[in-house]
Formats: structure tokens, sequence, C-alpha cells
């Protein structure tokens, strides 16, 4: 079978960008704002572990405060804090209706919990479960990004080459249409088979058109793809010819996707999630104790005429009785946990089935090859003894046009049917977890 010339992916201009499909999935994962996104969140949740950790440490605040007033209570306590209480303030006067008075407070607190019932370590866990789960969810963005850009970039390729054959079929339709009149001047047939060459070389150049239309749309979906302006353009140096995979057993392909698809270590991490946030709302009703501490001073100036105290103490809290709210938070996390192991088995089952369609369709693609190229050689090989019994008027038009269409059908079926097997090669690498930049799938 002759080579399917591999056309650019536009019209000629000065100077284009060679372009592999290694670097047009590089290029997509640098330039895809969903990747900067997940990124983003990535570490976000990283910010939000060590929030969590810090919750055994001390927490220590200041604060500065000023207040005045002639409360009776408040001249009478700040002036014990200020130490500025003298006998005189017994009076009953100045009791009863005392001078407005000034407190500048400053006031440093220091608090350390000293048993959380395991609420902290709980809150470290979740926080790091939701980290992981952000990773894997990148992941999932990255490997999606990256078959969009196969699809995108085979998709080009597939609407240049048809491009090509359909401008091949171009090619023969009019050089059948020499023919035809050089049969007619010789008196071998008549005006119906130039007419019927004409109408069909009609129909070729219909078909060029839409497919050089279905070019720049490709175009347009491989930059859209790779986050570029629609009109720039690119030399593709990745052909599209048929891959030789290697020899795979879908029972591991099936183990592998239960373990790597990032879908299926999400649903895991899931319920180890609901697992601890069901721990965290038992933990609820276990008491704390927590050790506080305060350092005062109380002046009526805010340099001069103060005084200063302190404070320590430890405290038991135990929640006897909500109202129920704890028992209900219980009972809440209990049915979440319950739903993250129904959704881990239920997306296990869909990854393997994405595993066996994709498994399925890569064998399949594999067997079109080899009958479309079959057809391909033996549709060639009748078109060229059809012409050539056609200008010796040993066949007529019918028979020559049936096998110009039947030789662009069947170049057009093998394009398709090795454009499937490289989408199905990639769309087994998704399923099974394994789809990178990295992948060999880029290379074969």
């Amino acid at each position: 079978m002759r080579k399917l010339p591999l056309l650019v992916l536009a019209a000629p201009l000065l100077a284009q960008d060679s372009l592999s499909l290694r670097d047009a999935v590089r290029l997509a994962l640098r330039e895809n704002k969903a990747v900067a996104a997940s990124h983003a969140e990535v570490r976000a949740s990283a910010a939000r572990v060590e929030g969590a950790r810090a919750g055994m440490l001390p927490k220590l605040n200041y604060s500065e405060s000023f207040a005045r007033s002639d409360n009776p209570v408040f001249v009478f306590s700040s002036l014990l804090t200020e130490h500025q209480f003298g006998a005189a303030n017994f009076n009953i006067g100045p009791l009863n209706r005392p001078d407005s008075l000034n407190n500048f407070q400053s006031l440093v607190t220091v608090d350390q919990p000293l048993y959380d019932a395991g609420e902290t370590r709980h809150a470290v866990k979740s926080a790091n479960l939701a980290r992981q789960m952000t990773v894997e969810d990148e992941r999932r963005t990255e490997m999606q990004i990256i078959c969009g850009v196969i699809r995108a970039y085979y998709g080009a390729v597939l609407a240049s080459e048809s491009l090509a054959t359909a401008e091949q079929a171009l090619r023969s339709a009019a050089a059948d249409l020499e023919r035809a009149e050089s049969v007619r001047a010789a008196g071998m047939s008549t005006d119906v088979d130039v007419l019927s060459i004409r109408v069909h070389l009609a129909a070729v150049t219909e078909q060029r058109i839409q497919r050089r239309a279905d070019l720049d749309v490709a175009q347009a979906g491989l930059n859209d793809a790779l986050g570029l302006p629609l009109d720039t353009r690119h030399t593709l140096i990745t052909r599209l010819s048929p891959l030789d995979p290697p020899d795979l057993e879908l029972v591991s392909l099936e183990r592998e996707a239960s373990a790597a698809r990032p879908e299926a270590r999400a649903t895991h991490l899931a319920a180890a999630l609901a697992r601890t946030q069901s721990d965290s709302a038992r933990a609820a009703l276990v008491p704390r104790v927590g050790f506080h501490a305060a350092f005062e001073a109380d002046r009526q100036q805010f340099i001069d005429k103060g005084g200063a105290n302190w404070l320590a103490s430890i405290a038991l809290k135990w929640n006897v009785f909500d109202g129920g709210a704890d028992k209900a938070r219980i009972a809440e996390s209990s049915h979440w946990l319950e739903r993250a192991h129904a959704e881990e088995q239920r997306v296990d089952s869909a990854v393997r089935l994405q595993v066996r369609r994709a498994f399925a369709d890569l064998r399949s693609a594999g067997q079109r090859i080899e009958v479309a190229k079959a057809a391909v050689a033996e549709a060639e090989e009748s078109l060229r003894i059809t012409q050539n019994r056609y200008q010796a008027g040993m066949s007529n038009v019918t028979d020559l046009l049936r096998t110009e269409t039947a030789a662009l059908e069947t170049r057009t079926r093998y394009l398709a049917a090795v454009h499937d097997q490289r989408i199905a090669a990639t769309m087994l690498e998704l399923a099974a977890g394994h789809l990178s930049a990295e992948s060999e799938v880029l290379n074969r």
C-alpha cells in the first residue's frame, strides 16, 4: 500500500513550529489553567494541614484597651487592679457616685490544651487525607488534559490525512475525466460517460472542501486543548501510524486500575476520611483538659499610676448533655462512612468496566487495521486495472466510478482504524491509571 502523505496542519505559512505529541502534552500541562488551579488547591490543602497541627501548640494573645466610666463597680474594680485603692475610697459618697476614671489595660493570655480527646490528632489526619485527595484530583486533571490533547492532536492529524486522501481522490477523478474525454474522442464512448465522471469529480471536490473545513476546526480544537490562541499554526510531526502494542493481560490491567486510578484512590481516601470524622464525632463525648494563664496590667494613665496581676488555671470541660447534638453527629458520620464504602465499590466496578472497554477497543482497532490495510491494497489494484480497462474500452464508466468510490472509502476506513487504535491505546493507559507526560503511548 502506498504511504499517505502527512500534510501541514494549515495553509502554508512562512514559519511554523514543529510540534510532536509529547511536546504538545508538555505545553498543555504548562499552559492549561485547570492545572494551575489544581496546583493551587494542593498548596492550599498543605497549608490546611499545618493549620490543623497548630491545635496542640499554645495560643498566645495580647490585647490593649482603654475604658473610661463613672460606673461604681467599674471605678471600684479599676482602682483595685490599678493598685490605687485607698481608705478614702470606702466613703459612701464616692462609692455611690464616684468621679469618672480612666483604665488602660494590657492583657497577655496563654492557652494550652493538655488533653483534647484526640480532636487535634483527628483534625490533622483529616487534613492530611483531604490533601491526598486534592493530589489525586490534581493527577486526574492532568490525565484528562493529556487525554484531551492526544485526542485533539490525532484528530488534527486525521483531518490532515483525510484531506490528503480527498486530494488524491480528486487527482484520480481528474485523470479519469481526461481518460473519458480521450475515449469519447476516439468514438469508444458517449457524452454520458464524461458527464458521469464530471458529477463524480464534483462530489469529490465537495468532500475536499468539507475536509479542509474539518482541518481548520481540528487545528483550532488542538490549540484550545493546548491553551493557545485558536489561530496558532503548527507542523505536527508525530505521524498517524499503526501501533504495535505489547501483550497485555486484562486481569492485571483491572487490578492495576483499582490501585492506581485517581478516582479509585480518591474513594479509598474518602472512606478513610469518613472513618476519621466518625472517630472525631465520638470523641466529643470525652472531657477536655486545658491550661490558661494571664498577665494583666491596669493603669489610670498610659505609663503610670497602675498595677499588675496574673492568673493561672487548669480547667476540665465535659459536655454532659447538649440536647442530643453529639449523638446526631455520630449517627450522621456513620451514615457518611456507609456511603463512602458504597462509593468505593461503585467506582471500582466503573473503573474495571472502563479498562475492559478500552482493552476491547484497542484489540478491535488492531484487527480493523489489518482488514482495512488489505482492503486498501486490493481497492487500489482494482482501481488501476479498471482504469486501464476503461481506457482500452473493455470496461464501462459505472465500474470505473464504483472502484474510485471504493478506493476512497477504504483509505478513509484505514485512517479511521489507525486513529481509533491510537485513541484506544490512550484510553487504556488512562483507564489503568498510567497516563502521564512520560507515558510510552506518546512515543509509539
